[in-house]
């Protein structure tokens, strides 16, 4: 199945791949469906110079079009101190691509009749219902910052989790009393507490905003990942496991890598090449005591084809229904409107967001070529998707390397595929 290429001026492997978990989707040379094989050649140079110049240690991407895989290439090294090279069964720390899965759990849980996306979270999660809004103020007497709360306007909703209006922030997103308050990252506490031990810790934080009048990027769907336990009486992984990843044969998906899979783990590099400084990630093999829906899954790149692949195709994949087509176009419609973003931050001009994903509103305003429709997200430590329906297009791209480098990869993969349509 592996191909192992070694040019001789250089000792980047490169491995043209068919993905275990993407078997399933057949295969197609890129002119079968509409793509120039020359073009996507661009793709593989790159990354093979980039991993050449220490640019990143490895990646693994797959390009599936009209339901065949086109492009599937692993490149560079899966740990780059071992020297070991880059798998197509690599297994990734996925960060925020995290959220869509457990967006997809809210939405079969919403079609079961479980729950409304109108229910306020305090049904739910009764320490939310007790936040209120953070106000800084200058104290006219001493010139300090004061910190007031105020009452919400109204609860936050299922909805506004699964769109990130909830006003939930977290400590890396700003330098306010407010942002203080809160914890920086899910997964650095996820081996330490419960997933109900921390809803606790976030009931005592202030809001940044009432909720739905902003969007912000903070803890939403980690609290939407205690819902789905809350209301299915199982753990987040155990949830996703029984009803999406084990009817879509996402073997490798899931919120701790099993010690038979150990070897299987791609490593970032010791040091940022930009800044020097230490990379942290978390450790994949340590037990979850909270499976965060906002960061703490890992996967495959051919693992996560298939489930964009199902979220193409209306939600089913080879027989396995796991969501009805209304409730996909819900999901992947833009639900901002004139919401605006905290700090003017969205996922960028163009763009609003639907429940769970970045959706593309026009084809113009944005800073890259695309599609309206198109929808998409990322995650911190180097791992990005898109999905654009009207290319019949879906994209994975998976790396370890965290820090403003992972933007650069997005960009630049979204424009190498989409110059690469021949029809």
């Amino acid at each position: 199945m592996f191909r192992f290429v070694r040019a001789l001026a250089l000792t980047v492997v490169l491995c043209t791949v068919t993905p275990a978990a993407a078997a399933e989707l057949s295969r197609a040379r890129p002119e079968e469906v509409g793509l120039s094989s020359a073009r996507l050649a661009r793709i593989t140079e790159t990354l093979k110079a980039d991993v050449e110049r220490g640019r990143i240690p490895g990646a693994v991407v797959v390009i599936a079009r009209r339901g065949r895989v086109a492009y599937a290439e692993a490149v560079g090294f899966r740990d780059k101190t071992a020297g070991a090279p880059m798998s197509a069964d690599a297994i990734f720390r996925i960060a925020s691509m995290t959220k869509p899965m457990a967006s997809v759990a809210t939405m079969m849980l919403y079609e079961d009749g479980r729950l409304f996306i109108s229910d306020p979270v305090s049904k739910y999660i009764p320490a939310i219902g007790k936040m209120q809004v953070g106000v800084e103020r200058i104290d006219p007497m001493t010139g300090k910052t004061v910190l007031a709360l105020v009452p919400v306007e109204r609860e936050m909703t299922v909805q506004d989790l699964l769109r990130h209006t909830s006003g939930l922030t977290s400590s890396n997103r700003g330098t306010t009393t407010i942002h203080k308050a809160y914890p920086g990252s899910a997964t650095t506490v996820s081996r330490e507490v419960t997933s109900a031990e921390f809803m606790e810790t976030l009931g005592k934080a202030p809001l940044l905003f009432q909720p739905g009048t902003r969007w912000d990027y903070g803890f939403s769907t980690d609290v939407l990942g205690r819902v789905v336990e809350v209301v299915s009486g199982k753990s987040l992984g155990q949830f996703l496991g029984e009803r999406v990843f084990q009817p879509l044969k996402m073997t490798d998906t899931g919120f701790t890598v099993p010690a038979a899979k150990h070897a299987r783990i791609a490593h970032a590099f010791a040091t940022d090449p930009d800044t020097g400084k230490p990379v942290t990630i978390f450790d994949a093999t340590a037990p979850a005591k909270f499976e965060c829906g906002g960061g703490c899954a890992v996967s495959t790149a051919g693992d996560y084809v298939r489930f964009a692949q199902m979220l193409l195709n209306r939600g089913t994949l080879d027989g396995a229904r796991i969501l009805s087509r209304k409730t996909v176009e819900y999901m992947t419609a833009d639900h901002l409107g004139t919401i605006t973003g905290a700090g003017d931050y969205l996922p960028g001009p163009g763009y609003g967001f639907g429940l769970g994903f970045a959706v593309r509103r026009e084809t113009g305003l944005a800073t890259l070529t695309g599609t309206a429709g198109d929808y998409n997200w990322g995650g911190a430590y180097g791992t990005a998707f898109w999905i654009d329906p009207k290319e019949q297009l879906v994209v994975v791209s998976m790396t370890q390397a965290p820090g403003p480098i992972r933007v650069h990869y997005r960009q630049l993969l979204k424009t190498f595929v989409l110059q690469a349509i021949e029809d």
